[in-house]
C-alpha cells in the first residue's frame, strides 16, 4: 500500500483526460456533526483545489460528476441548497477560471435547474470558449444512459430524414453524437467516498479506461491524495485489446 508521503515523479506519464465521482462529502459532514451542505461547500474547496493541480500538470481535460439524474431523489432541501451552491460557484469561479486559461462546459440537461442557471452556464460557457490551458466540464443533471439514449434518438432522426440508413451507422457515428465529442475519451477515472462503481457516468465514453477507487472522502482528496492517484497511474499498462509485448515492443525497438 502506498504511503501518503509518496507523490508521482515529474517524468510519470500522466492522463491526459481525467474524470472524477466526487463521493462524500455527506459523510464527511455527518462525521463533523454539521449539515450535509457544510460536505458540498468544502467539497467546492477541493475542485479548485484539482483544477489547479491539473492546470499545473499539463493535464487537457478534468470532468467531474456534480449532479447526477438521479440526484433528484435526494431530500429536496439539499437539492435546493446544492442548486443553490451550483449557482454561487458560478458567480464566483468563472472570472478566475478565464483569468487562468481554462475552457469552461456542462453537460447534462441543465434545463432543469432553472433559466437562471441555464443562461448563467451559457454565459460561461462562451466567455470562456476560446481558452486552452484546461477543458473543465461539470456533468449536472447527467446520466450515461441519458447520453447514449439522446445520441441514438439523433441517429433516429436521421434515418427517418432518409439522410442516413440504418446500416451505416457505426460507433464512431454515436459517440460523435454524445456529450464531449470533441475531446478524448477519459484515460483515467478516478471515484472517492470507498464506493466501486460508476453510477451511470459516462457509460459509452469509460469504455477503456483506467479506474482508480479510493475510500478517501472527496472533502479530503488533497493533492496529495491526488498524485497517489496519479502514481498508481502511471503503472498502469493501456492494451486497447493488445497483449503486453505488442505494448512493449516499440519502446525496446
Amino acid at each position: 500500500m502506498n504511503t501518503i508521503d509518496q507523490v508521482v515523479p515529474a517524468s510519470s506519464t500522466l492522463p491526459q483526460h481525467v474524470a472524477v465521482i466526487m463521493d462524500g462529502n455527506g459523510r464527511w459532514a455527518k462525521s463533523r456533526g454539521q449539515a450535509r451542505i457544510q460536505g458540498h461547500r468544502k467539497g467546492v474547496e477541493m475542485v479548485r483545489e484539482l483544477v489547479a493541480a491539473c492546470g499545473e500538470k499539463g493535464i487537457a481535460a478534468l470532468t467531474l460528476f456534480a449532479f447526477s439524474s438521479e440526484n433528484w431523489r435526494r431530500p429536496k432541501l439539499e437539492v435546493r441548497l446544492l442548486r443553490q451552491l451550483f449557482l454561487l460557484a458560478l458567480e464566483r469561479e468563472i472570472e478566475k477560471l478565464d483569468a487562468h486559461g481554462i475552457r469552461f462546459g456542462v453537460i447534462g440537461d441543465v434545463a432543469a435547474f432553472g433559466a437562471d442557471i441555464a443562461e448563467r452556464v451559457r454565459a460561461a460557457e462562451e466567455r470562456t470558449r476560446a481558452n486552452t490551458r484546461l477543458r473543465l466540464t461539470i456533468a449536472a443533471n447527467y446520466g450515461g444512459r441519458w447520453d447514449i439514449t439522446r445520441a441514438c434518438r439523433e441517429l433516429a432522426r436521421e434515418v427517418e430524414a432518409g439522410r442516413l440508413k440504418a446500416s451505416e451507422i457505426t460507433p464512431e457515428q454515436l459517440s460523435a453524437r454524445l456529450s464531449l465529442p470533441d475531446v478524448p475519451e477519459p484515460d483515467f477515472f478516478i471515484r472517492t467516498g470507498g464506493e466501486q462503481r460508476i453510477s451511470n457516468f459516462l457509460l459509452w465514453q469509460l469504455a477503456y479506461t483506467e479506474l482508480y477507487f479510493t475510500p478517501v472522502l472527496w472533502p479530503d482528496f488533497d493533492r496529495r491524495q491526488f498524485d497517489l492517484a496519479l502514481q498508481s497511474f502511471a503503472t498502469r499498462q493501456r492494451r486497447f485489446g493488445r497483449t503486453g509485448e505488442q505494448i512493449e515492443a516499440p519502446r525496446r525497438a
